[in-house]
């Protein structure tokens, strides 16, 4: 039978007004006639009726009392579902929550049934939230049911597949992402191994506990990625790791929200201080020369600005099509008329003068890390850079010692040792500001993303070269009995922590206290024979120790202009929620691979990374205790993969061998050969604030107000050390609504929590902002029109100004247009992406040739007309200027033979 509604049942005009402080009251109540307790007490619905009566486990009084009173509707308090007994089911409620739902603007009818509509609304919304209540307080008291003892059936030589998959399973916080905030994984990018990945983790930590599960989608998924994991020979676990996270990332990545200046109405990214980080992979300076590719982007543009005037030459039609088109013709010389007047920055354009302004930026002082860990003020010559080895399009917001930061290079000097005079004399053309790089993050970013500050010091003129890394996993060095001595010596590390690296985990230590922790590690006669036994301290200490760059690592100074000597040091600036380490235990040479067997012991408990913290970290928890760990055993051309997992229920060690999942002891996991490590921060003050909150959430006190919170801040309260302020954000537009594309998901984004529970823990975290209301933006309403009539407008344009090209059956001049920057365009008039681009740039399709830019050989390029280029650059700016002249037949046979022959390719919308 399908489960009736609310306007199924006849008898819910007889519901009287109810509480929500009603309810609990006579939850804690006991059934009138025979005065048992609950569970299973139904209380009546009916107007002016408050009876509550136990149900068919005792006397079932509650049916006594329908019988008897005519009565027919009635609430179980403990499962707050509602029953009629004259229809004989269970009637279901309307939840009515804001005006996102698609009945909210429709008005009751004035009729006799209205005050029974009213509170049958106000009884849905009551039940409502005392379910969302009663569902968080039972997430929070047991957030992962006993399960997860499940394995993984080998597909084809698949174990390095499966141990991975269980290591990264048992990482609470990213599992209990996609158990409890299923809604959000959603995703419009193929293979959506994020399906498929949700999928797995329910199927892992099902209450049933299946025997083992087959993970075929989520491995068809990860060979459509990458084909090195086609066919069945065996993988790299971490690789396999590194892989899967990453396109995680990509296909859950959302974008930051922008701090918003409300004085002038744009966000603070705009300004010009900031240059795009993609220019950063643009300008990289030559290792070996010291000389910059930006000095050949400047020549390469050469005399652009000079020919722009002689190169836009107007298309000149014939006779009879001026006739035919006389009006289409007066609107393309308006648009030329307009662009030659000079308003090319109408619609977001930018002038030249517009252009030095926003680069010329290297008057300002930014501080920057002294090697003495002091902070001083240069010019922003200085190298300070940040960069992301893992994920360039999920930077980490930046934490610390650099009040101001720029993602981009320092500009070239004015005089290059490299240009003859010839090319001095060149007007130079600065590449055009790129479209505005977004920040991104997502579930995978949040839990695995840590920072690393890099310093390199010139010994010759002291200057220090700060760059800081996102990293999502650290692979480690397994050091052997030489550089063991050298880490745990006396002169080693002297020089280390005066050079403000990170000596401190052995700076205290002398050789009597290296030889008398040499002689207990070599205690056992096994250890005396196999030599000093490796902790993870030493791998650690080893990655962090300094690095002297000198003979052929020598390093390229910037303010020398030479190769010089250099010290390079790093330390971790923000620490992760769960720290991935990677033991380096394979070396691939030309011919053959090796792999390295050396027992590295690890804690199972109290990993303390504050000897590698810098200085200025704001990190506050240190300590770290192991989740999982991936085992390899065999050689470097075969082997197994295992993993050892903590279940986060009960606290035991598991043992993960594909299909076969056996608990083992402690020692067991001690003595593994560990190969992957994933460690979670430990902090005691986490837990007891999930033990308060629940207490709260017990106390079911009466509340005026109810709260909105975020549901994956409320996950990382739930499973994070630093949960850190409460972010709203993920529901919330820059004018504090619910953005419109957002209203029809607002139930799988938010979570409805108490005035008490609101109160501590924005006492305890602070953030928000507190929303007691959903509403729909109706700015951002205004500006999703305006956007789309602008996508509508340009590409109308377009296919009306391309079209007329396509006709021309000889243009005098063709017009080179990028075809990456083309696609970024297609996308936003399609509507494939929001923003629309930068301005047009067309440095990588042009190559300098005596001082003249020409199109490049096979360049990715498209022809358009000169309408067409001077419609875009209207609206986007940019350039540089690239023209093609078809050659016009002469009657001579050696200018025939010189004719050059241009094939004309146009991408149409």
């Amino acid at each position: 039978m399908p489960p009736a509604t609310s306007c199924d049942c006849p008898h819910l005009d007889c519901v009287g007004e109810i509480t929500k402080e009603e309810l609990i009251q006579k939850s804690h109540g006991q059934c009138q006639d025979c005065k048992v307790g609950g569970p299973n007490l139904w209380a009546c619905l009916e107007d002016g009726c408050a009876y509550v009566g136990c149900g068919e486990s005792h006397t079932d009084h509650s049916t006594v009392h329908s019988q008897e009173t005519r009565h027919n509707l009635t609430v179980n308090l403990t499962t707050l579902r509602v029953w009629c007994y004259a229809c004989g089911k269970e009637v279901f409620l309307e939840r009515k929550l804001g005006p996102h739902s698609p009945h909210a603007n429709i008005k009751p009818l004035p009729s006799p049934q209205s005050t029974g509509q009213v509170r049958v609304k106000l009884l849905s919304t009551v039940l409502s939230q005392l379910v969302a209540e009663r569902l968080v307080l039972i997430s929070l008291v047991c957030f992962l049911s006993p399960s997860g003892l499940t394995g993984l059936k080998n597909i084809g030589n698949t174990c390095y597949m499966n141990a991975a998959l269980q290591a990264l399973s048992n990482c609470p916080p990213l599992t209990q992402f996609f158990l409890e905030c299923g809604g959000l994984v959603r995703t419009d990018k193929k293979p959506a191994l994020c399906k498929s990945y949700q999928k797995l983790v329910s199927d892992l930590w099902h209450k049933n506990r299946p025997s083992y599960v087959v993970p075929t989608n989520l491995f068809q998924g990860i060979k459509a990625i990458n084909p090195m994991f086609r066919g069945y020979s065996q993988q790299d676990s971490q690789e396999f790791l590194r892989c899967l996270m990453d396109q995680l990332h990509e296909e859950l990545k959302e974008p930051l929200a922008e701090p918003y200046d409300q004085s002038n109405g744009i966000s603070v990214d705009d300004s010009p201080e900031e240059d795009n980080h993609s220019q950063s992979d643009e300008f990289q300076s030559c290792e070996s020369c010291g000389s910059s590719e930006r000095a050949d982007n400047e020549v390469q543009g050469g005399n652009v600005m000079m020919d722009d005037t002689n190169e836009a030459e107007m298309l000149i039609p014939e006779p009879d099509e001026i006739q035919a088109n006389r009006e289409w013709q007066k609107e393309k010389n308006m648009i030329n008329d307009l662009y030659r007047s000079g308003v090319t920055g109408v619609m977001g354009g930018s002038t030249r003068a517009d252009i030095d302004k926003d680069v010329d930026t290297t008057t300002e002082t930014t501080p920057i890390i002294s090697s003495q860990g002091a902070i001083k003020a240069q010019s922003r010559t200085s190298d300070i850079q940040m960069c992301n080895t893992t994920r360039p399009q999920s930077p980490v917001p930046m934490e610390g010692h650099i009040p101001k930061m720029s993602s981009s290079p320092p500009k070239a000097p004015s005089g290059w040792p490299s240009l003859n005079p010839a090319h001095k004399k060149v007007t130079t053309f600065s590449p055009p500001k790129n479209k505005r790089q977004k920040k991104y993050r997502s579930v995978i970013s949040d839990v695995f993303d840590g920072t690393i500050v890099s310093s390199v010091q010139c010994l010759t003129c002291d200057r220090v070269s700060v760059t800081l890394e996102n990293f999502q996993d650290i692979s480690l060095p397994i050091p052997g009995k030489e550089d063991l001595a050298k880490l745990h010596s006396s002169t080693h590390q002297t020089s280390l922590v005066k050079a403000g690296s990170c000596g401190e985990a052995y700076a205290p230590q002398g050789w009597i206290a290296f030889v008398m922790e040499y002689i207990k590690r070599c205690a056992s006669p096994r250890l005396w024979f196999w030599g000093p036994v490796v902790t993870l301290q030493d791998c650690l200490a080893a990655f962090f120790a300094r690095d002297e760059l000198k003979g052929d690592n020598m390093y390229s100074c910037e303010k020398c202009k030479k190769l010089r000597n250099g010290v390079k040091f790093c330390k971790m600036q923000s620490l992760p929620e769960i720290l991935c380490i990677h033991l380096k235990r394979f070396r691939h040479e030309l011919m053959f691979s090796t792999k390295i067997s050396t027992h590295v012991s690890f804690p199972l408990e109290g990993l303390d990374l504050q000897p590698f913290l810098a200085k200025d970290s704001s990190a506050q928890t240190t300590n770290y205790d192991l989740l999982s760990v991936i085992c390899h055993h065999g050689t470097a051309s075969s082997g197994h993969y295992i993993a050892y997992c903590r279940n986060d229920v009960n606290n035991l060690w598991y043992e993960f061998d594909d299909q076969s999942v056996t608990e083992v002891s402690e020692s067991c996991v001690q003595n593994a050969e560990a190969y992957v490590l994933f460690y979670k921060k430990s902090n005691e003050d986490a837990l007891k604030e999930r033990r308060r909150v629940s207490g709260l959430f017990n106390m079911m006190e009466p509340s005026l107000l109810q709260f909105y919170v975020s549901r994956q801040w409320l996950n990382k309260f739930k499973t994070f050390a630093e949960p850190g302020p409460i972010s709203n954000d993920d529901f919330l537009c820059l004018h504090g609504g619910v953005p419109p594309n957002k209203a029809n998901l607002i139930d799988d984004l938010v979570v409805m929590l108490p005035q008490n529970v609101w109160d501590h823990l924005y006492s305890r975290y602070g953030g928000g902002p507190a929303v007691n209301h959903l509403y729909v933006c109706h700015t951002c309403q205004i500006e999703i029109e305006k956007l789309e009539k602008r996508r509508k407008s340009e590409l109308d344009m377009f296919v009306r100004l391309n079209k007329a090209f396509q006709e021309e059956e000889s243009p005098v001049v063709i017009y080179c247009i990028s075809m990456q920057w083309f696609r970024e365009w297609e996308g936003f008039v399609k509507g494939k992406d929001n923003d629309p681009p930068g301005p047009i740039d067309n440095s990588k399709i042009t190559v300098n040739k005596n001082g003249h830019l020409t199109l490049k050989q096979g360049a990715d390029s498209g022809q358009i007309s000169e309408e067409t280029w001077n419609f875009l650059h209207s609206i986007y700016g940019g350039g540089p200027l690239v023209t093609v002249r078809p050659s016009v037949g002469h009657q001579e046979a050696e200018s025939s033979q010189s004719e050059e022959k241009i094939e004309v390719e146009t991408r149409s919308v």
